[in-house]
């Protein structure tokens, strides 16, 4: 306490003159209404300033909830667009609701190989959600695989960068189709196989799936035409296609669901039993 009233006493004139330039420019402020309005304009950029820098910190932290709205908003689109692209007509289950060929899951990559001969991801979905073998995997970009196995919470994607791999693909503008395939040399490209010599591609054109399976849907973006050569094995054109999907940097994914898989697969098998 002794210390206080020291202090106090050494500094006695230099307290006095804060308390009067305090006390003067309170007094100023409150009756003059330009220093007040000045006053108020300044603690309102200082506090601005710091909410502002606030929010930021708030939005970062946030960004992985906004990710998951987004994915899955990217998951009910892509939804609708596969049906409309899919369907020729369009089967009532009742006189509002109309019937969806296909749906698709939401997911997220845990795992992701891209340099070997054979690549796989591993996705955080599983057979809880709906999700079993062979069903298409795409990205916000193009395609990505197919699913291999399935355990009850999480799955294994057979990458398109594996030379196990082989896709039905065409070339949109000239609807020749082929066979998609990797031939392990570069992360970025894949090989589209099998297009006669008499279709007209050219570099540039852009590459889709074919439709011609139950995995994708047709129309399904995969990358364009950026070299052309002849297979001199088969007489065919062999493209390389550069992926639209980086395949090194995977996150969110969506597995596409066709509810008439089963029935088509089974109608299949009958058919190749009776030919036997």
């Amino acid at each position: 306490m002794q210390q206080i009233f020291n202090f106090i006493l050494k500094n006695s004139y230099r307290l006095l003159f804060l308390l009067l330039l305090t006390t003067s420019l309170v007094l100023t402020i409150q009756s003059h209404s330009y220093h007040r309005s000045q006053m108020v304009n300044s603690t309102n950029a200082i506090s601005g300033s710091v909410y502002s820098e606030i929010n930021e910190v708030n939005t970062y932290f946030s960004l992985e909830d906004q990710n998951e709205k987004l994915a899955k908003e990217n998951a009910y689109l892509k939804k609708l667009l596969y049906n409309k692209k899919d369907s020729t007509s369009t089967l009532a289950k009742d006189s509002v609701k109309a019937y969806d060929k296909i749906d698709v899951i939401q997911s997220k990559v845990i795992n992701n190989s891209y340099n070997r001969a054979e690549n796989y991801l591993t996705i955080n979905s599983g057979a809880i959600k709906g999700i079993k073998p062979d069903m298409g995997v795409v990205s916000s970009q193009g395609i990505v695989g197919v699913i291999e196995k399935v355990s009850p919470r999480y799955a294994t994607i057979i990458s398109v960068l594996n030379i196990k791999s082989k896709i039905n693909a065409k070339v949109k503008r000239t609807n020749h189709f082929g066979s998609m395939i990797w031939n392990a040399k570069n992360a970025g490209y894949v090989q589209l196989r099998e297009i006669p010599r008499l279709a007209s591609v050219k570099k540039g054109d852009t590459i889709v799936t074919g439709g011609r399976s139950t995995i994708f849907p047709e129309n399904i973006p995969v990358g364009i035409i950026d070299k052309i050569y002849i297979d001199t094995e088969t007489n065919y054109y062999t493209l390389d296609v550069r992926l639209f999907t980086d395949m090194t940097n995977l996150n969110h994914v969506y597995i596409i669901s066709n509810k008439e898989i089963d029935e088509i697969n089974k109608l299949e098998a009958e058919t190749t039993k009776k030919d036997e």
